[in-house]
This record gives structure tokens, C-alpha cells and sequence, in this order.
């Protein structure tokens, strides 16, 4: 009752945005767990006495669920209600991460973050729904533009969080600190958040298709977390693959015969739709590999402190920030497709630039890559979200967000997993590195390509268009 009486007080306008708010708590909560825990590993190692290979999996736990998930958590966020699916995600996510924090075990610590990114999996798709179903098309654009700089900001934050708590506090604090924010994210979001569902006169859940496509996600996200430790030639290794691509097989059979999918394959029909996942999946490929060596190449090669080795991304981070939003802004305007293309050439030429680090290098060496990149990041993201988003139906925002981040978190595995593979082939580190740049240099170039080829703009830019002219 006192919610409803709160919201009274909010007219359509201030709504909107108090939604976005509401969003980017549990946003930067998802973002911010995926890379706060990397630098407090060695404290978690030292006072939980767990092996690599169970330190390993404290990451690969959270990542795995995370991934696997999503696809099913934007279903279920179209079929149940966008801002209820968000807020149990989020009551999740909380409880979990207090879990997390108070574990004396590896093995109950890797239990909770398996929660957590069950969590993670159910909040994700949500609030990019919750945005498509709140905002007009005309300011999307914007409101993404936001929700991927605040995305980068608990991205770059994560590392400098992690190494500031485990060194001056203790390593429980990384996960402490999201009880407060998820209590007030949980407060927020049901006073101001409107409820939103795929309003279908047949709605159920297809749960073999729910069944096939985490099989498969999980077996292809296995396979790379696990590919260049066990050789990628490996039985194991290739039974996974060929579990994906069994399970992938058994997915798309179901959901063109079922009267009722779960994902309605006709939506990659609209080549807007698939250009932007397309993008967005070389996005990840192009840039994780390169976020995870980068950091790895100025803690041994450059021999940075870890807080040191975070706060070098800040400009990078910086530049996300300020371009996201006026390149969302833009895109309302005057469309994705040339915004995406240019920024993934800006894209490829930071990485050009990371590959002429060597050991004699130094900050003022990396900060030209990380500025340009920044901007390239930036200026492709934020027009990829809304040029994907834009081209499904209202009702079908939780799976069309379900499928872009997934395309970004399997992406971002097979990115990290062939640039190890790279990397590994090399005699040298720095030798590895720069190769796998130069690879990571070329996707980028693909995804301009692709960016310029497939995407096309919406109706409402295009009257937008007409009426500047």
C-alpha cells in the first residue's frame, strides 16, 4: 500500500528515469562481481586454504550460471513480469553475495557465487526489458547509452574495489558490500517500476526448450573456460563441443515446431536484430581476451601493483562514461548502424596500439589505446543495445535481451580462451600478446563490417531524419 501511494507521487516523466536508477543498482552489482573477485583471489587463497583449481572455479562459477541462464532469465522475465523476475533476482543475488561473504570453505563459497550468478542470469535480461518497455524509442538510445556507462564504471571499479578491501579490510567485504545496495535496489524497484509481461493470449513455459538451451550454453561455456588447460584437441574438450552443438541442434529443431517457443527464431529474420547480435558477439570476442591479458601484461610485465594494474583502466573507463550516453543520444537520432561500425574501427585501432606494448613501455605508452579504445567501446556499444533492442517487439524484450547477452558472454569466453590459445603458442609472453592483438585487431575490423552490411535504421529515426532535413 505504501508503494502504491510513493508512486502516486511520481508523474510518467520522473518515472522513467527513477527506473533507470532502479536498473543500474542491480547493473553495477552484476558488473562489478564480475571482476572484483580476481583481485582478492590470493587473500580468499590464503585464509580459505583452497587450491588453484578451486580458486579458479570461484570465478568460473559466478560466470558459468551467469551465462547459462540468461537466455532462460529473459524468458522468464517476458512470461512472470519483468520487474517481479528483477526484484527476486535481485533478493538472490543479495542473500547469496551475504552467503558468500560469511563462507569459511572453498566449497561453500563456490556453492554461493554459483547462486549468485543464478541471480545475476535472472536480473540481467530484466533491465534492459525493463528500459525497452519503459522508455519511447526516441529516447532508448539514451537510457542505454546510461546503463553502459554505468556497466563500465562497476566494470573498471572491480578490480580496485577487490584490491582495496582484501588489502585494507578482508576479502568477505567484496561481497558485504552488495547487501546494502540490493536492499536499496529492491526498495527502489518496487515503488517505481512498472510492471511489464509479454501480454500473448497463449503464454507457458517451453521447458524443453529451456532444458536443450542451458545444456548447450553449458556445455560451450565449459568447454572454453576448460579448452587451453586440457588441450583443445582433448576427448573431454570435444565431447563438450559436440554436446553444444547437439543440444544447439535439439534447440532450433524445438523452437520452430513448438506453438509456443521460447525463443521466437523469426526475430533473426530482422537483419537489424541479427547484425547487432552478430556485432555484440564480436564485440566480446574482440575486447575480453584483451581486458584479461592487458591486466595480466602490466602486473608481470610492467610489474604494477594490483590497485595500480585497476586504476590504469580508468581512462579507458573515463571515456565509456562520457561517450556512452552521447552516443546513445545520437543513435535516437540518427540511427545505430554508422555509430557502430565507426566504433568498432575505432575499436580495432586501440588494439593495433595495445600491440605495440613491449617490456620498455610504460603508462603514458598504454594511455593512447586506452583512450581511443574507450571511445571505440563506447560509440559501438551503446547503438549495438538499443539497434538490438529496438528491433523486437515490446513483448519480447526479456528473450531479445536474453539473446544479446548471451551473444556477449559466450562471446567474451571464446575471446579469453583464443587469446590463451594464442598467448600459449608463443615462446614469450609479450610475443603472445601482440599476436593475439593482431587478432583481436581483425575481429574488430569484421565487426565494422558487419556493423555497416546488416544494420539498418528504424522507422521513427528515419521520420527523425526526414524532419531535420
Amino acid at each position: 500500500m505504501r508503494a502504491k501511494i510513493l508512486a502516486s507521487f511520481l508523474d510518467d516523466e520522473h518515472r522513467k528515469w527513477w527506473t533507470l536508477v532502479a536498473v543500474s543498482f542491480g547493473l553495477f552489482m552484476i558488473m562489478l562481481d564480475n571482476t572484483v573477485v580476481n583481485v582478492a583471489l590470493k587473500s580468499i587463497q590464503d585464509d580459505l586454504n583452497v587450491s588453484i583449481s578451486s580458486l579458479e572455479w570461484v570465478v568460473n562459477a559466478y560466470f558459468l550460471t551467469f551465462a547459462v541462464l540468461m537466455l532462460s532469465g529473459g524468458k522468464l522475465a517476458d512470461r512472470y513480469g519483468r520487474r517481479r523476475v528483477f526484484i527476486v533476482g535481485l533478493a538472490i543475488f543479495t542473500a547469496s553475495s551475504l552467503a558468500c561473504g560469511l563462507s569459511t570453505s572453498g566449497s561453500t563459497l563456490i556453492a554461493f557465487r554459483a547462486v549468485q550468478g543464478v541471480g545475476a542470469a535472472m536480473m540481467n535480461p530484466a533491465t534492459l526489458s525493463i528500459i525497452t518497455a519503459t522508455f519511447p524509442p526516441r529516447q532508448r538510445g539514451t537510457a542505454m547509452g546510461i546503463w553502459v556507462g554505468v556497466s563500465a564504471v562497476a566494470l573498471a571499479l572491480g578490480p580496485i574495489t577487490g584490491g582495496v578491501l582484501s588489502e585494507y579490510a578482508h576479502w568477505s567485504w567484496i561481497f558485504f558490500i552488495n547487501v546494502p545496495i540490493g536492499v536499496i535496489a529492491m526498495v527502489v524497484a518496487r515503488v517505481v517500476i512498472r510492471e511489464s509481461k509479454d501480454t500473448s493470449k497463449e503464454q507457458r513455459l517451453d521447458l524443453p526448450g529451456l532444458a536443450s538451451s542451458g545444456i548447450a550454453l553449458f556445455a560451450l561455456t565449459y568447454a572454453l573456460i576448460e579448452a587451453n588447460a586440457k588441450g583443445w584437441m582433448s576427448a573431454e574438450i570435444l565431447g563438450l563441443f559436440a554436446v553444444a552443438a547437439v543440444g544447439f541442434g535439439t534447440f532450433v529443431l524445438l523452437e520452430l515446431h513448438q506453438r509456443n517457443p521460447m525463443l521466437d527464431l523469426s526475430l533473426f529474420r530482422d537483419r537489424t536484430f541479427s547484425g547487432a547480435n552478430l556485432t555484440m558477439a564480436l564485440v566480446a570476442l574482440s575486447m575480453f581476451g584483451v581486458f584479461f591479458y592487458v591486466s595480466l601484461f602490466v602486473q608481470e610485465v610492467l610489474h604494477y601493483s594490483p590497485v595500480k594494474a585497476g586504476a590504469a583502466f580508468l581512462p579507458m573507463t573515463l571515456c565509456i562514461v562520457f561517450f556512452a550516453p552521447v552516443a546513445g543520444k545520437l543513435s535516437d537520432r540518427i540511427g545505430s548502424r554508422w555509430l557502430m561500425g565507426s566504433g568498432m574501427l575505432l575499436v580495432s585501432l586501440s588494439l593495433v596500439l595495445f600491440s605495440l606494448l613491449d617490456a620498455s613501455s610504460d603508462f603514458w605508452n598504454l594511455l593512447p589505446a586506452l583512450l581511443v579504445g574507450g571511445a571505440g567501446m563506447a560509440t559501438a556499444m551503446t547503438p549495438t543495445t538499443a539497434a538490438a533492442m529496438s528491433s523486437v517487439p515490446v513483448d519480447k524484450a526479456g528473450v531479445g535481451s536474453g539473446v544479446l547477452n548471451s551473444m556477449r558472454q559466450v562471446g567474451g569466453s571464446l575471446g579469453v580462451a583464443l587469446s590463451g590459445a594464442i598467448l600459449g603458442s608463443y615462446g614469450t609472453f609479450v610475443e603472445g600478446f601482440q599476436a593475439a592483438l593482431h587478432v583481436s585487431a581483425g575481429i574488430a575490423f569484421a565487426a565494422s563490417i558487419v556493423a555497416f552490411v546488416m544494420v539498418r535504421q528504424p522507422s521513427h529515426q528515419r521520420q527523425v531524419a526526414v524532419e531535420l532535413g
